[in-house]
């Protein structure tokens, strides 16, 4: 009889982010990982090839994860100025729900070692940002954004404005307000000439 796993991918991964959360990818090794999780290294070389592995998967289930979210906030409702809004307070609402996964997100592809990545880790990688891409060229299409000037103010409202309000108290190890997400969509609709309904 084989005996099952003691630690599965999801564990380690948790273990991972934690460290990153608080040394920055630079603090996640495999010896860390399995350290973290009281597990012998080879437990953590049996789900993962190497540390190009481990970090790939790390980045890239984080970003999915909030990707995920994310869609569907901009799928959910057929005006596109609300849909505007509820992207943005979901970068917020999102980032306070998960302050450690957030926080990987403050760093980029290429922080986690994206140079060292297998083609498939880079692939899946690329495919998730021309979904996004292309998720918000259709909000900004459906917001009426006729040039380049437009389309990069949609970008900012949905994402670089959210994104600046998490960052700010990530970085200073603060909680975020109570009115964070308030601020976020208020943000994106003033950014947008967008009037806040009553």
């Amino acid at each position: 009889m084989v005996r099952p796993a003691r630690f599965d991918n999801d564990q380690i991964l948790d273990a991972a982010v934690r460290l990153a959360a608080t040394a920055g990818p630079g603090g996640v090794s495999m010896s860390a990982v399995a350290q973290a999780i009281g597990a012998p290294s080879g437990s953590v070389y049996h789900r993962f090839s190497g540390r190009p592995a481990l970090l790939a998967e790390v980045w890239l289930r984080t970003v999915e994860r909030f990707q995920e979210g994310y869609f569907d906030a901009l799928r959910s409702d057929p005006d596109p100025r609300r849909a505007a809004r509820a992207a943005a307070r979901h970068v917020v609402s999102w980032s306070r729900a998960h302050p450690e996964e957030a926080s990987l997100l403050l760093y980029g592809a290429e922080e986690f070692g994206r140079s060292g990545w297998s083609e498939e880790h880079r692939e899946r990688a690329d495919a998730g940002n021309r979904r996004v891409f292309a998720s918000l060229g259709e909000l900004a299409t459906a917001l009426g954004a006729a040039g380049a000037l437009d389309r990069d103010r949609v970008v900012l409202a949905v994402v670089e404005l959210p994104l600046t309000v998490v960052r700010r108290h990530l970085r200073a190890g603060d909680t975020m307000p109570p009115y964070a997400e308030e601020l976020a969509e208020e943000s994106a609709a003033a950014l947008l000439g967008i009037v806040q309904e009553p």
